[in-house]
Order: C-alpha cells, then sequence, then structure tokens
C-alpha cells in the first residue's frame, strides 16, 4: 500500500485518509476519489490530499477484517458488518466465551495493522452481547500479512469458542446446628435460585439436614437417585478440611473428593468432587450472597460443559482477588485481631448486616383499563402482580415488600402462599410516590439496597433481577443499577439504601426515575438483550398483546 500526500491533480482512485471540507459540503475519510470528485477539489481550491493508494497484492481493510472474524469464529457467534476495517463477533446465546490466548496473541504478533480483541476467557455473555472485535488498522494489509493471521486462526479448532450454558438439574443440601434460624437457609436458597436462573438451570430438590457426615450421605444419596446433575452443598459450619464433616458425608455416600481450596477470594474454601458423573460441590461461605465469587467461576464453567480440573483451579490466583461482598460478615477492611481464632472470613457467622430487598408497586387504580385491575390478568395462569413478585423472590433479593391499594383485598389473595410481605398505602390515589414511601418505611434497618419493581412488567423476569443485584457495587461506582435495551433505560432499577432519604421526599404521581440524572456518576448500566425492561402494561392494546400470547 502506497500512503503519503500527493497533488489533487494524481488523487483519482486515491481513498482519502482525512476528511476534507469544501464549501458545498465535505468529503468523508475513506472516500474512494473520483474524477467528479478532483474537479470538485481543485475547484474548492485544495491541492494536496493524504490518503493510500491500493497495490496488487494488497487486502482492503473491511475484506480483511471479514475473512479474519469468520476464521476465529465457532458456529455459535454471529459477524457483523465489516465496516471502516472493523468486525464484530456477537453472542447468540447466554453461556462463556472461550478465546484461545495463545493463537490470539500470536495472531497480534504478526503486523500492528491487524489486531484481535476479546473479552476475558470465560466471561459470562447475554444474547447478542459483543464478544470480540477485529480492527484492520491502516486501509489495506498485504495478502501475506492477512493469510498468516488467517493460518494461525484456522489451526486446530474456533479460536474463538462460545459455550452456552445447558439446563441442569441441581439438587441443594442445607445443614443446620443448634441455633442455626430458618430465615438464613431460606434466604440462601433464595440466592441460589436467582443464579441458577441466570444459567438456565433448576431447583429438583433441596434437603435440610444437621451438620453430621451420615446425614449429609443420605441426602447425597437421595438427590443422586432423582437425577439431578449437580448436587450442592451449604453447610452450617465452613469446611476447613478435606477430611471435615461435608467432605467426609459425600465420601460416606460414595464420592470422591477432587481438590478442596481455590487462590480466590471470596471462595477460598470451595471443595470440589463428584459421585460418578454428578458434580458435588461443596460451598464456601461468600455464596450465600450473590457477589462474584470464586464458586460462581466453577459454576459457570460446568454449566457451559467446560471441565474443571484441580490444575484449572489451582491457576485461577492470577485476577482471584475479586471485590469484597458488602454481606460477607467480616470484610477485609473490618478484620482484627481481637479474635485469634478465626481461621478465614467463611467461618464467622452466616448473616451480614447488608441486604438487597425489593419493592413491588402494585397499588395503583388500572385507569386506563376501563374498570379492570390490570395486576389481576393472569399470564400464562398467573396473575400479574404475582409473577411481579415471584420473580422478585426467586432473584434472591430479600425481604420482598408488596405494597397494596387500590382492591387491596384482591391482590393480597393474588399473593397468597408466597413469601411475601404485604404494606397497604391508603394515599394510593395521590400517586406512584406515595406507594415508594410505603415501601421503603417497611424495610429492616440493615437493608443495604432496594430494586424497585413494578407490577405491571410482566415479561420481568429473576434473572433480570439478579443481575441488577450482582452488579451493584456503590465501592466501584454501581450504587444505582438500571437496566437497558438498545440502549433505552427501563426498569426495575436498583438503589443503594444512600437515596432512600431523597425517594422518601418524592410528591405526587412520580417514581424516582428523575433522581438517576442528579446521580449519573454513581449509575451502572446493564444491557438485556429482550425488551421485557422496557415493556409495562399502561394501556389496553398492551394487556391484549400480553394476553393474546399466554
Amino acid at each position: 500500500m502506497i500512503f503519503g500526500e500527493i497533488p489533487v491533480g494524481e488523487a483519482e482512485g486515491l481513498i482519502l485518509a482525512h476528511s476534507v471540507r469544501l464549501a458545498g459540503g465535505a468529503f468523508k475519510k475513506g472516500r474512494i476519489l473520483s474524477a467528479e470528485d478532483i474537479a470538485l477539489l481543485e475547484a474548492g481550491g485544495v491541492a494536496k490530499v493524504s490518503g493510500a493508494r491500493l497495490e496488487a497484492e494488497d487486502i482492503g481493510e473491511n475484506a480483511a477484517a471479514l475473512a479474519l472474524a469468520k476464521a476465529l469464529s465457532g458456529p455459535d457467534l454471529a459477524l457483523g458488518t465489516a465496516f471502516t476495517g472493523r468486525c464484530n463477533l456477537f453472542a447468540g446465546a447466554r453461556g462463556l466465551i472461550v478465546p484461545d490466548a495463545e493463537r490470539i496473541d500470536r495472531i497480534n504478533l504478526i503486523d500492528e495493522g491487524m489486531t484481535v480483541g476479546t473479552l476475558a476467557p470465560y466471561s459470562q455473555v447475554e444474547p447478542g452481547q459483543m464478544v470480540a472485535t477485529v480492527k484492520v488498522i491502516p486501509f489495506a494489509l498485504s495478502r501475506r500479512i492477512v493469510e498468516t493471521c488467517l493460518a494461525i486462526a484456522r489451526q486446530g479448532g474456533a479460536a474463538l469458542r462460545f459455550a452456552p450454558f445447558r439446563a441442569r438439574r441441581v439438587g441443594f443440601i442445607q445443614t443446620r446446628l443448634p441455633g442455626t434460624k430458618e430465615s438464613v437457609l431460606d434466604s440462601t436458597t433464595g440466592t441460589l435460585l436467582g443464579r441458577l436462573s441466570l444459567l438456565g438451570g433448576a431447583l429438583a430438590s433441596e434437603i435440610r439436614c444437621a451438620h453430621a457426615s451420615a446425614e449429609i450421605a443420605e441426602a447425597v444419596g437421595r438427590l443422586g437417585a432423582l437425577g439431578c446433575d449437580m448436587i450442592l452443598i451449604a453447610g452450617a459450619s465452613a469446611i476447613v478440611d478435606r477430611r471435615d464433616i461435608v467432605p467426609s458425608g459425600i465420601v460416606l455416600a460414595g464420592g470422591e473428593i477432587d481438590h478442596f481450596g481455590m487462590p480466590v477470594d471470596p471462595g477460598n474454601l470451595l471443595l470440589i468432587a463428584h459421585l460418578g458423573a454428578i458434580d458435588v460441590l461443596g460451598l464456601p461461605g461468600c455464596a450465600r450472597s450473590l457477589k462474584l465469587n470464586g464458586f460462581d467461576w466453577v459454576l459457570r464453567r460446568r454449566f457451559a460443559d467446560i471441565a474443571v480440573s484441580r490444575r484449572d483451579i489451582m491457576t485461577m490466583g492470577a485476577g482471584g482477588l475479586l471485590m469484597e461482598i458488602t454481606s460477607r460478615p467480616l470484610p477485609r477492611a473490618f478484620a482484627s485481631p481481637k479474635d485469634p481464632t478465626a481461621r478465614d472470613a467463611d467461618e464467622v457467622a452466616l448473616s451480614g448486616p447488608a441486604k438487597v430487598a425489593a419493592i413491588v408497586l402494585a397499588a395503583g387504580e388500572s385507569r386506563r383499563m376501563g374498570g379492570i385491575n390490570k395486576l389481576l390478568v393472569e399470564v400464562d395462569g398467573v396473575a400479574m402482580v404475582a409473577r411481579a413478585a415471584d420473580a422478585a423472590l426467586e432473584s434472591g433479593a430479600d425481604p420482598v415488600i408488596v405494597v397494596t391499594g387500590h382492591e387491596r383485598k384482591k391482590i393480597e389473595a393474588a399473593l397468597a402462599g408466597r413469601a411475601v410481605e404485604t404494606v397497604h398505602n391508603p394515599d394510593y390515589g395521590e400517586g406512584m410516590s406515595t406507594s415508594l414511601r410505603a415501601g421503603l418505611a417497611a424495610f429492616p434497618a440493615d437493608t443495604g439496597a432496594a430494586v424497585i419493581c413494578l407490577g405491571d412488567m410482566p415479561h420481568v423476569d429473576a434473572g433480570l433481577i439478579s443481575r441488577l443485584i450482582a452488579a451493584f457495587d456503590p465501592a466501584r461506582g454501581r450504587a444505582i443499577c438500571v437496566p437497558t435495551y438498545k440502549g433505552k433505560r427501563g426498569n426495575p432499577v436498583l438503589w443503594a439504601a444512600r437515596y432512600f432519604a431523597e425517594m422518601q421526599r418524592l410528591a405526587g404521581d412520580v417514581g424516582a426515575r428523575h433522581l438517576i440524572g442528579q446521580h449519573s456518576d454513581a449509575v451502572h448500566e446493564i444491557e438485556c438483550g429482550d425488551a421485557a425492561v422496557t415493556f409495562d402494561v399502561d394501556t389496553p392494546e398492551a394487556l391484549k398483546s400480553v394476553t393474546a400470547r399466554s
């Protein structure tokens, strides 16, 4: 490729390197100059232009980027249109991205003009999410460079593999010690359901038993007989040795211990075992929180059918120091030498001071629905308000508070049997702000954040709410977590407790959305793969569209 500044009279066929402004408009960068363009440039007083002219052995930027993207891509990735030397690759489903780091490094070392960038290995991705980009920096590359890169990309299998999550049936065991609170166990179950909803898994059965090897063994055997693909065990006391009570119970049931411990914090005390073809994991205490920890790293890989060996676990140390989780009982920053017997934070009592709660706003009068209370309309056989409550409960939020108003008794009847708290707002006629205030006033004092859910958004599921909870991280500027679809903000929104006082001061028929703009530095947006976050049943037409599909 020839590149440089040349007289305009000699520039026909040149690829313009920089935009040129004329009295009647502009020629943009990348334009291939025609004879007519040359005449206009000369008439405009332009004497020289900078650009590139391709030679016989050159491959244009778009063709080169597209060729390499195709060579890198596995079968479950979609290619974008090559434009300005860039071709992006996108996930077609939810799963993990597995780049071959060695081959991608080799490609990037061939020439400065050919670059490949991917997400970090084993990153969880959503449908439609960009996972990699191929960028050709100059206007063209020599055929030799492109073919060398293609040869590396084609060695072996796909250099950029997508591993979709596979639905798995999970058995769950929780053990008790004297004084263990059922509310702690209930909360842990909710947290697990939130995790499983993100991975497409299902909780086949839960067993609660004494913290004793024989009872654990019996529970493992029962879950194995049910055909579970995976068994998870949350002990009332953290595992401290591969011969401790939980691993002993697994062995007594006929299982084998593969590895204990991992160089990931939180998550050091993870136990990996198997019972025949069934994965068996002894959970660290941090697994009771939705915050990212070492357990998530292993769980995600197994749901994507990626093997996790002893070596895999033992080489997770680089990058294994994860952000602190607010529900951890002994955060690093507050560790004190006052208790010399404590071996690890996972051994401390399991309950923690910070909680993420949820409010489901269900007090409205459905004034536009012609006398019908839309929240009581069934969608797939379940009242709309009950669907909203179920999504919040399964996400791991605790507690879940439903604010009632119009037709209070009917709303409460629709929620019968669900572990929600209902709070009646007698002032519901004055607008949404009164319901928001009523819900906030009902929170326990130790609530660290709240997800504000609308009762008329039937397509919002537990997985979405769990993503908001998992993303919540005030220390990294993620104190307000907002879902988006194609760049448009939607609901529900998660708010840190620091904003509760401002929300309590709202008045009229408004929610807290305008506060997002006032605290933009604390907002973290989460792009979603469908329009559920922007769809609410606000008109009779929208109601018909929902009921027609159910």
